[in-house]
């Protein structure tokens, strides 16, 4: 039991790293644009997610409570509830933008 939760707080902390070093290159690499501004968020990326810092607070409390679900609850709730928002916009960006209205 100790070995499983060592291996998946190591992993935690390796997707976490990898995470971070990820938008950093992309941020050096990217310039600025003050005018323009993407049509549409991408939605490939968890890190471009308005959601990623309930994301990751929710991988750290699981990572503090050696994957103790029932103490995380509330960083799942505010995740999931971040999630919802997101979706709601995006559909109703799409509805905006649709051929068929």
């Amino acid at each position: 039991m100790c070995s499983l939760s060592l291996s998946l707080t190591t992993k935690t902390k390796f997707l976490l790293v990898a995470e971070e070093r990820r938008s950093t290159k992309r941020s050096e690499n990217m310039a600025p644009a003050k005018d323009q501004t993407a049509a549409y968020p991408s939605a490939a990326r968890i890190s471009d997610s308005d959601c990623y810092p309930a994301y990751s607070a929710s991988l750290k409390c699981l990572e503090l409570y050696n994957t103790d679900k029932s103490k995380c609850q509330e960083q799942f709730d505010m995740y999931k509830e971040c999630k919802k928002k997101e979706r709601e916009a995006r559909l109703e960006r799409n509805r905006s933008r649709s051929l068929f209205s």
